[in-house]
């Protein structure tokens, strides 16, 4: 097939693409706000959010992972011009995620004595509870935001999502603002005030969303509550698929998770260090996030219609867009990788080791945003039991070892903890491709075999 037969589906990629991107760049830019408002205070309290941030991502990899289950069934229902089955996956998927929040917000509650035994500097734990109180309740507002979301995702209606995450980070930058240093009328509340900006924010991305959605005519319809009761079999599927989804993320996440603990036992700096690499390598993944989540919309659609061949040809469109970008961004990574980290922090340590670390998460990006994309289009097809496997063994098996092993202070050091995550993403990417060309390929031959 030509070149051209994947380049010409880019412009309606990008289309479904970039409010989501936007959108999860949103929620990436809430930590970055946090990260520099909050750094201005010093590596220690840049540090305690890195750290309290680590826990909760660990909880919000869970639920938005159960989040996703909405999609690609969303996707298929209006691929197949099902409403009605449209409308009860949307409303048993609210009451799922509603579920989740608080499960999610008693959860991290429950484990936040935890990092106390984790080998971290004590003054950093010490700073990082309250922030952690805070940020976990605005769990349950975010879980409730995600069904929303997901399901305007699944009917290729992304750019509703992206208004509320928009304007959701401006009210966070102004409540931080007012509260981290205490302006006005407002008390000096530093880190504690990070929290409360980010919980105000939570809320009012949710009220926003849901008011825009339930005013639209088009959306009207799936907002009518069904007569029938609750079915079983509805959220035993959104289990089936939103469960294994929901391991993926935490894999990955957590694996992410345990280079801020690694870097954590090398000290203050080297884990503040660790946390404006992470957060930059975050945003470039957002967009690679965008794009799998295209991927997984009209994978899904192509589903609904049964027509493979087509659904083949947009999927590995997908896969040539994301690495284009992010070959782009590795790039820029690696020219600008003295001057990114200056806008983080003043700290002579913290920027160097930072710009090391940058040089591999520019190698990282091709591995990472490939691996996301061909997940989202697994999912899609809504396989996702042995995409599952394949993320535990690239993460836990293959790139946590050499994590652990290399970057010990008198190995590699930082450098160490992120050429395990290199080791980690590549083998993901590889095998997640296998799997989707392997899975592919099948379709399109049952096709052939039932038509004739």
């Amino acid at each position: 097939m030509r070149f051209q037969a994947y380049t010409k589906e880019f412009s309606k990629n990008l289309k479904i693409a970039y409010p989501v991107m936007l959108g999860q760049l949103g929620h990436v830019l809430v930590g970055l706000a946090d990260n520099i408002m909050v750094g201005q205070l010093g590596a220690a309290p840049l540090a305690a959010v890195s750290l309290g941030n680590s826990l909760i991502f660990i909880a919000l990899s869970i639920g938005i992972g159960f989040s996703f289950a909405i999609t690609p069934l969303i996707a298929e229902a209006d691929g197949a011009s099902d409403i009605e089955k449209g409308r009860s996956f949307f409303q048993h998927g609210i009451i799922m995620c509603l579920l989740n929040g608080f499960l999610l917000f008693a959860l991290v509650w429950a484990v936040k004595p935890l990092l106390y035994y984790l080998d971290q500097p004590p003054e950093v734990v010490d700073l990082s509870l309250p922030y952690i109180d805070i940020v976990a309740f605005s769990l349950v507002p975010l879980m409730i935001f995600q069904a929303f979301k997901q399901f305007g995702d699944g009917l290729s209606q992304t750019k509703y999502a992206m208004y509320a995450t928009i304007a959701a980070n401006l009210v966070n930058v102004l409540f931080n603002y007012l509260l981290i240093y205490g302006v006005w009328i407002f008390p000096r509340l530093e880190l504690e005030g990070a929290a409360i900006g980010t919980l105000i924010s939570r809320f009012f991305m949710l009220g926003f969303l849901y008011f825009i959605l339930k005013k639209k005519k088009k959306f009207s319809t799936y907002f009518i509550w069904a007569k029938k009761s609750l079915q079983k079999h509805i959220f035993k599927r959104l289990w089936n698929l939103g469960f294994p989804t929901a391991l993926q993320m935490l894999f990955e996440v957590a694996i992410f998770t345990g280079s801020i603990f690694l870097a954590g036992t090398l000290g203050t700096n080297p884990q503040a260090a660790n946390q404006v690499a992470l957060n930059l390598a975050s945003m470039t993944f957002m967009i690679a996030v965008g794009i799998g989540v295209t991927a997984t919309i009209r994978v899904g659609n192509q589903k609904g219609r049964s027509d493979f061949v087509e659904m083949r040809r947009i999927a590995f469109s997908t896969f040539l867009l994301v690495f284009i970008i992010e070959a782009v961004f590795a790039i820029a990574f690696i020219l600008l990788k003295d001057i990114l980290p200056t806008y983080y922090i003043d700290n002579a340590e913290v920027i160097q080791i930072a710009a090391q670390l940058l040089v591999i998460a520019a190698l990282f990006q091709l591995s990472d945003g490939l691996q996301v994309v061909i997940l989202g289009a697994l999912r899609g097809l809504q396989d996702v039991k042995i995409p599952t496997v394949i993320c535990f063994i690239s993460y836990w098996i293959i790139g946590f070892p050499v994590s652990y092993y290399t970057g010990k202070a008198d190995v590699l050091g930082s450098m160490g903890i992120w050429l395990g995550l290199l080791a980690g993403l590549s083998a993901s990417a590889i095998m997640l491709y296998i799997r989707f060309n392997y899975l592919s390929k099948k379709l399109i031959n049952q096709g052939v075999v039932k038509t004739s």
